[in-house]
């Protein structure tokens, strides 16, 4: 090896003397970024068919980016409301891209459009198929957990299924229901209360509904940042204060409409009906420990998918996600709680790649 690719190793070996608590798994990821950064450019969309049938303007179309890498199962990521999903899944990006490479889907900010969003996913998806010659695993998580549910039921009325090599749904928030109950006379959690008044609008809210929900969305995030006996097992403070600029700089750059637009999407999403195979490939299907800062006790996809997850995806397997009593894992939580969605994403792929052609099981 070279003399000269050690210096990241030995610069990392210094700083982890200085922090003594930090255990070995960051120093080993720490100096892979170095050597290696995260590095999500502009994806070209080479198939565009279905978005370029659609008449919508520029400012609804999603960003997305990509990661290469030359392994067999790459990976599509979906984020929720936010962080994007380049930031949610900064803690696993490195083992994605060990199985190939990732493109990360991250929502306009001055608007939204279903239909738009669903073309340029399918799209992609296509394009890795024709053009690469493998099928990408899709991971979605939260709203858009929904959002890949609601393509899902679109395919399934049409007969069709996507070609996924496998499915992965975190968290799923797929219809207003899962966040406000229709019989409770108030919102019971903290996110419904806060998209209260965009579901009782029919056009933007004034800016200081905006900024309440920015206010809200900064705290859940500060609330794990906070903690600071278990981050320092995740991150380095260098990465802790770069996350926090990233994920403050697309809360504060959500505009009235993109805000609006957004949480309709999820209002004109339909709550789950009788059960139905949506996808008959190898699925996971994870929640939180403690989903209740965001899901209603009632939440009918919460329900569905935890009681019943064979009749919507025959192959499909619940799971509850964990920690420790003082540091449990909150909805969506993929940065602060990276480390225990992990294993469980490990053992999944694993299966995947033992299933494509030409591979042998271990």
């Amino acid at each position: 090896m070279p003399a000269l690719s050690l210096i990241p190793v030995l610069s990392l070996m210094a700083h982890a003397s200085r922090q003594p608590a930090a255990p070995l798994r960051i120093l080993l990821r720490t100096t892979g970024y170095r050597l290696r950064p995260p590095h999500a450019v502009p994806h070209e969309a080479v198939i565009r068919k279905r978005q370029d049938l659609l008449t919508a303007a520029p400012h609804r179309r999603a960003d997305i980016r990509v990661e290469q890498r030359a392994g067999p199962l790459p990976t599509i990521v979906v984020g929720g409301f936010v962080p994007d999903a380049t930031e949610a899944f900064y803690l696993l990006r490195g083992g994605l891209l060990r199985q190939g490479s990732v493109y990360y889907c991250n929502y306009p900010r001055r608007g939204f459009a279903t239909d738009l969003f669903l073309a340029q996913l399918e799209d992609l998806i296509e394009e890795i198929v024709s053009v690469h010659g493998r099928r990408p695993a899709l991971i979605a998580v939260s709203f858009g957990a929904g959002l890949v549910l609601e393509m899902l039921r679109r395919h399934a009325d049409a007969g069709t299924s996507p070609p996924l090599a496998g499915l992965t749904l975190i968290s799923p928030v797929a219809c207003a229901e899962d966040l406000l109950d229709p019989a409770a006379a108030k919102p019971t959690t903290l996110l419904g209360r806060v998209l209260l008044p965009y579901l009782r609008s029919d056009g933007p809210p004034d800016e200081q509904v905006v900024e309440k929900s920015r206010t809200v969305f900064l705290r859940m995030f500060e609330s794990g940042a906070q903690n600071k006996d278990a981050l320092r097992f995740l991150l380095t403070r260098e990465e802790t204060r770069r996350l926090r600029g990233a994920v403050l700089e697309a809360i504060n750059a959500i505009d009235a409409a993109g805000a609006s637009e957004r949480v309709g999407a999820l209002r004109a999403m339909p709550a789950p009906g009788r059960p139905r195979a949506l996808f008959r490939g190898p699925t996971l299907l994870l929640h939180a420990e403690k989903e209740s800062a965001v899901l209603q006790a009632n939440s009918p996809t919460w329900r569905e998918l935890r009681e019943r997850p064979a009749a919507w995806f025959p192959q499909g397997r619940h799971l509850v996600v964990a920690n420790t009593a003082d540091n449990p894992v909150q909805h969506a939580s993929l940065i602060f709680h990276g480390q225990n969605f992990a294993p469980a994403l490990s053992t999944f792929y694993r299966g995947i790649r033992q299933a494509l052609p030409g591979r042998r099981a271990a």
